[in-house]
């Protein structure tokens, strides 16, 4: 059974007036889901089954609002490796920018006025 809407002025499908997720909360399940969920299969012979599902290990799960700046998995690693980058030259900026400065501090509390 087909539930879906066609408006015919744009061709937007649009959800059917029976289901109303207005009392719906976003989210409310998305903890639990990372975690990982059990899904019990009901059988015809009047057994169920219980199904684990897990999210496979490394799954990052991004959250809406990050999600919608990336279209793919490369993009996502994109940007990371891209920030990656710019960790790593801070912090070799900030290691030689703090040698210096202790070289600056030595050289003050010796007397001597000359800086490299």
């Amino acid at each position: 059974m087909n539930h879906k809407v066609i408006n015919k002025d744009n061709n937007h499908e649009e959800m059917s007036v029976e289901y109303d997720f207005s009392k719906g909360v976003r989210g409310k399940h998305y903890q639990s889901y990372k975690q990982g969920y059990e899904v019990v299969v009901h059988k015809e012979d009047g057994s169920t089954e219980t199904r684990p599902f897990a999210l496979p290990e490394g799954t990052v799960v991004l959250e809406p609002d990050v999600r919608s700046y990336f279209s793919t998995s490369e993009a996502v690693n994109r940007a990371l490796r891209g920030l990656i980058a710019l960790i790593h030259l801070h912090s070799v900026n900030q290691a030689d920018l703090s040698q210096s400065l202790k070289c600056r501090f030595k050289l003050q509390l010796n007397g001597k006025t000359n800086r490299y």
